[in-house]
């Protein structure tokens, strides 16, 4: 039986049903009924409910923030804020998906030749622990629109997120198998990838699991969208305006206890302003609060026990591979899976701290000889997924933005997602794309239509 833990308190949260083989089979049926019906609906109708449900959202942002904070640790003012960005996706595609999706005239010889866009069917999405009901709504609000329906797979310690977010399409009026979530085990998994049922996949995890998920997918022939890790780089350049670079990159690595794939971990620093940063940078991450996630402080613990010796394994190689402990880089007395904001100096290309993601609170300083060799550092990486250049020079930093292979890259702010932005990485980051027209075509049929 499935049991969640609070990672502040290391208590019993709940115990949930998992489903059987033939209670997967009849979640199946329903999808693909729900689906038949579901597609016959107008964007009209599909819009008001999904309205609907961000109203629901809204109301109940402060409940799904507890929840979400008790279950995985974050502070309660950002996953209330994680609700509130829920509630934004669902309203971005209630507005414009029926426009992205319209059919789209072709110039041929035909008397008319046009794209279609039809959905495919069900989706199953297999979702991690760290943004509980923000990625899960990144894959549901646009499929739900396009006229598909939604099957989770949850992070088994986010099960209470899980039962939220169908409880939510329920509340909003979508008909019953619209959207399901399924408390079920890697096996079970792998045969709903498996069966005819299931149209497509997404996942969103750690480079392992888009591996085996992705490889599933690929034997099935069936679309697949992989949003992975990644060791993004942070570049800061001699012209930086320093108090905006230190403020954000302490955010930027730090937000959601660190736990991000989009967040800066490769801290990489042009040589004249090297000392400057770290020096400014340091201090600030002493300076964050780390405690109890319901009251107001700047970090709660990791989500999981496993995770944070996980992260102390990794600051110990990267110790023993020339890396200096700066600040933090030890696990505190006491109860509760806390990890002190950690910075790493005298990062080098190859080793630990520059090759590995480290999915927690721990920041790596690397020097760059000049702006070029920053980029040359940048991309070093089998990941690509984010990327955040620092300048006062917008021109400057365009190019380099172009020039490092990635995703996404921002010039002086932080990597994030943006309902209009389409997000994504590539490499070991994973394919595909989320979010904006890009998403809700992602499980969508082009269909050619020539009419003579």
């Amino acid at each position: 039986m499935p049991t969640t833990l609070n990672p502040a308190t290391e208590a019993e949260i709940a115990s949930y049903d998992a489903l059987s083989d033939d209670g997967l089979d009849a979640a199946l049926d329903r999808a693909a009924d729900a689906f038949e019906a579901h597609r016959q609906t107008s964007f009209a109708d599909r819009a008001d409910r999904m309205r609907t449900l961000a109203d629901r959202l809204d109301a109940q942002k402060d409940d799904l923030g507890r929840l979400m904070t008790e279950e995985m640790g974050k502070p309660l003012d950002q996953a209330v804020a994680e609700a509130e960005k829920c509630a934004w996706v669902c309203r971005y595609y209630a507005d414009h998906a029926e426009a992205m999706l319209a059919d789209e005239p072709r110039e041929t010889e035909a008397q008319k030749s046009f794209v279609a866009y039809e959905p495919l069917g069900p989706v199953l999405a297999v979702m991690p622990w760290n943004f509980p009901l923000w990625q899960a709504f990144r894959f549901a609000a646009p499929t739900v629109m396009a006229g598909g329906v939604g099957v989770l797979k949850h992070a088994a310690n986010v099960l209470g997120s899980g039962d939220a977010m169908a409880r939510l399409f329920a509340e909003a009026g979508f008909a019953e198998g619209v959207f399901q979530h399924l408390i079920i085990d890697h096996d079970q998994t792998a045969a709903a990838i498996a069966d005819d049922r299931i149209r497509a996949v997404t996942l969103t995890g750690s480079e392992g699991a888009g591996r085996s998920i992705g490889k599933q997918a690929g034997e099935a022939l069936k679309p697949c969208v992989l949003e992975l890790g990644g060791t993004d780089a942070f570049v800061v350049l001699a012209d930086a305006d320093l108090d905006a670079a230190v403020e954000t990159g302490v955010q930027a690595r730090t937000q959601n206890n660190g736990q991000s794939c989009i967040a800066a971990k490769r801290f990489i620093l042009e040589r004249p302003i090297a000392e400057a940063y770290t020096r400014r940078f340091v201090a600030r991450m002493e300076a964050l609060t780390v405690g109890d996630p319901m009251t107001d402080v700047d970090l709660g613990p990791l989500a999981r026990k496993d995770l944070r010796e996980d992260i102390q394994d990794q600051v110990e190689r990267a110790v023993a591979d020339g890396a200096e402990i700066l600040t933090g880089g030890a696990i505190p007395d006491g109860t509760g899976y806390y990890y002190p904001p950690t910075v790493l100096g005298g990062v080098e290309a190859g080793t630990v701290a520059f090759e590995e993601e480290i999915f927690g609170p721990v920041a790596s300083l690397i020097v760059a000889d000049d702006a070029d060799h920053a980029v040359r550092l940048a991309n070093d990486t089998r990941f690509g997924l984010g990327g955040s250049v620092w300048t006062q020079d917008a021109a400057k930093g365009e190019r380099l933005a172009r020039a490092i292979r990635s995703g996404a890259v921002f010039v002086n702010e932080m990597t994030k997602s943006h309902p209009n932005l389409p997000f994504g990485g590539i490499g070991a980051s994973g394919y595909g794309r989320e979010l904006a027209r890009h998403g809700v075509r992602a499980f969508v049929n082009a269909k050619t239509i020539w009419v003579d």
